[in-house]
């Protein structure tokens, strides 16, 4: 599978309450995963809410991406990566 052009990790930093209300976040399961390093492929777009934790994406093509508590995270459809979990995570997601 490959990336198609102008897919790229989106960070929204630091999400009001009202924003995250609006999108249904504390209504989307809770993924946890302790300090560790795997490889990902996204089948669909995931969004995700970080409520703890620091890691670092690397896109198969791109370069390392960080993010962590607070932050709204994006992952387009058909992208791999490789997750460095700095700080054990705790966050919601959803997929489209």
């Amino acid at each position: 599978m490959t990336v198609q052009q102008g897919q790229t990790i989106q960070i929204e930093p630091q999400v009001t309450p009202e924003r995250l209300e609006t999108l249904g976040v504390p209504n989307w399961p809770i993924w946890t995963k302790e300090v560790s390093e795997f490889p990902w492929t996204y089948d669909a777009t995931e969004t995700c809410y970080f409520l703890a934790g620091k890691v670092t994406v690397t896109p198969e093509q791109g370069e390392p991406v960080t993010m962590g508590q607070g932050d709204l995270v994006t992952f387009p459809a058909g992208m791999s990566c490789t997750w460095q979990i700095h700080q054990d995570v705790k966050k919601h997601y959803s997929f489209s």
